[in-house]
């Protein structure tokens, strides 16, 4: 059984409800029946060694898990009071709204404008594109870098740019949630301290679901963080509690270093 500490929504509906959510590859159950409430407007972070599950829960949230043979999972994820689960929930719609951002950088083939125009153009978007463009760009910190070569291919730019332009490609399409796998793994520090800056800024507009195995990173920039050990919830909870004052042995073992 999990220990969950009080999780301030300030009045508001959740952002997203997990309720009792397994998932299993085949024959094997990577996640066991979490329940995990994310208030909106915050950073959620998951922690907890590798293979514990933390990235499979994060790909239900937007139904990734979808697009892996043999995947199954079973339980709820609501959002806005419907199960993203239905039957009749279009999947590409939720990742629409539910937008990801991958750990390598994943940039599009394509010159930097056309990266950002993409998304918004197969969902029909009939606005000002160009405006579009900037903007989101100026969300993700990268305009004042890049407004000069917009032409140029995406692949042009360095690794942490890149990482920067997949987020600002994630925030064209206008997304209500942002889910982060590990955004800054393969980044240098400098670059990383961006993507944290960057994180920091976003969650005024946008609530954003970040798996790392940072745990400074956790810390730094959290509201909430959940650890997850073997496919379980352990504890969850505000993150200076969780790394400060954690009411389990094996989430205070982990935190502290001792395993992992």
């Amino acid at each position: 059984m999990a220990t969950t500490h009080d999780i301030d929504t300030d009045g508001q509906d959740p952002a997203l409800e997990a309720r009792a959510v397994s998932v299993f590859y085949g024959d094997k159950q990577a996640v066991k029946e979490i329940d995990l409430v994310i208030p909106a407007n915050k950073v959620v972070a998951l922690i907890g060694p590798s293979g514990c599950g933390k990235s499979t829960l994060l790909r239900c949230f937007n139904r990734m898990n979808d697009l892996v043979a043999g995947a199954r999972v079973e339980g709820e994820i609501n959002f806005h009071g419907t199960n993203l689960y239905q039957d009749d929930v279009d999947p590409v719609e939720v990742r629409r709204r539910i937008g990801m951002v991958f750990q390598k950088p994943n940039p599009f083939p394509k010159s930097i404008y056309n990266n950002l125009a993409f998304g918004p153009k197969v969902n029909g978007f009939k606005g000002d594109l160009d405006g579009l463009v900037e903007e989101s760009l100026k969300q993700a910190a990268l305009w004042d870098e890049v407004h000069d070569r917009l032409s140029d291919s995406a692949y042009a730019l360095s690794g942490g740019q890149q990482q920067r332009l997949c987020i600002a490609r994630t925030l064209a399409v206008k997304p209500e949630i942002v889910l982060m796998d590990e955004p800054a793994s393969a980044l240098d520090p400098i670059a990383t301290q961006r993507i944290e800056e960057l994180i920091f800024e976003l969650k005024k507009q946008y609530t954003i679901v970040i798996v790392t195995h940072n745990m400074q990173q956790a810390a730094r920039i959290s509201d909430y963080t959940a650890f997850l050990y073997m496919g379980e919830l352990v504890e969850y909870g505000p993150t200076d509690l969780l790394f400060t004052n954690p009411s389990e042995e094996r989430t205070e073992a982990y935190v502290t270093g001792r395993f992992g």
